[in-house]
């Protein structure tokens, strides 16, 4: 067992080199709907429960249901309205249970990323020939049903091993060279974009991906009300627009279609949006873009940054 990932290392905020978003943006926005899949009765882990009740769970099955018929549509019309492109964590069963939001998405030239392949299948337990093949499936499956090379992962339901990062590069490549496999959202541990260290050596980034901001940890896990989620993001917003003015930062909103976009939340949702696209100086985006325009034009020296900070700190 490892005592770290041993992915990255400790990098302070302060004085680090400048990042520069396209058209001099202090913030890139994004937002990444998580449209999911939860089986009704699915396989039982032993290190997870798929259902925090006894299952069949049809409460909980049901308002996933709902996000898919009714919460999805909404929040696409919202998304519209503020010219903004989802980068759809995408449990990858979705693709052959309702193809037709899949269509909606490609329409709308949306990103997909792998979040696994259902929501209720953990990759806790898995050996490494196992995840990899799951790595793989999502990423083909990806590819077979919207032609795009999925760039993003995050792991189903946040269930990870020591090796998840690496492999989902590693199968990335393998498919699809140095267009796919290029960053995580699992690490929530900067609101910047980092370089991660893999076993490949491969360039690879870890994306900010706010569990703090995310809806579902705010409504079902903090219980907090959709007037102070709205506050919440304001004022997540204002600070990294404030720091972006120094260097630019990445402000992400995750979402799913069945906490979001119930009536009673949607209009604090709106507002944000509102809010945050009516600054001239935000580059609205998705994942692959932001995470490819960090590769192309801060990763290295990013990277020199790290390692000249890791060589003074063993000197001293």
């Amino acid at each position: 067992m490892k005592e770290t990932l041993g992915a990255y290392d400790y990098w302070p905020y302060e004085n680090r080199p400048k990042i520069t978003w396209p058209g001099g943006a202090r913030v890139a926005f994004w937002v990444a709907p998580n449209i999911e899949y939860y089986e009704l009765d699915p396989p039982l882990n032993p290190q997870r429960k798929p259902w925090p009740t006894p299952h069949p769970s049809v409460p909980g099955y049901a308002i996933r249901d709902y996000g898919n018929r009714v919460g999805h549509q909404r929040q696409m019309a919202l998304l519209d309205k503020y010219g903004i492109r989802g980068s759809v964590s995408l449990s990858v069963a979705l693709c052959e249970h309702h193809p037709e939001i899949i269509e909606m998405c490609r329409e709308r030239d949306w990103e997909f990323f792998s979040h696994g392949i259902y929501n209720t299948r953990y990759t806790y337990g898995m050996s490494e020939a196992q995840e990899r093949e799951m790595i793989r499936d999502g990423i083909g499956t990806i590819h077979r049903h919207t032609g795009q090379k999925c760039a993003g992962y995050l792991a189903p339901a946040l269930s990870h091993s020591e090796r998840t990062l690496d492999l989902f590069a590693e199968v990335g490549q393998e498919l699809f060279g140095d267009e796919a496999g290029l960053y995580t959202c699992d690490l929530f541990h900067d609101d910047q974009p980092t370089p991660i260290r893999l076993r490949s050596g491969r360039r690879f980034v870890s994306m900010p991906y706010s569990l703090e901001m995310n809806d579902t940890i705010v409504y079902a896990v903090n219980r907090v009300e959709p007037r102070h989620y709205l506050k919440m993001l304001k004022r997540h917003f204002d600070r990294l627009y404030a720091e972006g003015a120094e260097s630019g930062t990445v402000m992400c909103i995750p979402t799913h279609n069945y906490q979001i976009s119930c009536p009673h939340r949607i209009k604090a949702f709106e507002e944000a949006l509102e809010y945050i696209t009516g600054h001239g100086d935000v580059w609205v985006a998705t994942g692959r873009e932001i995470a490819q325009h960090y590769l192309d034009h801060h990763y290295d020296e990013a990277l020199r940054d790290i390692d000249a900070r890791a060589a003074a700190a063993r000197r001293s």
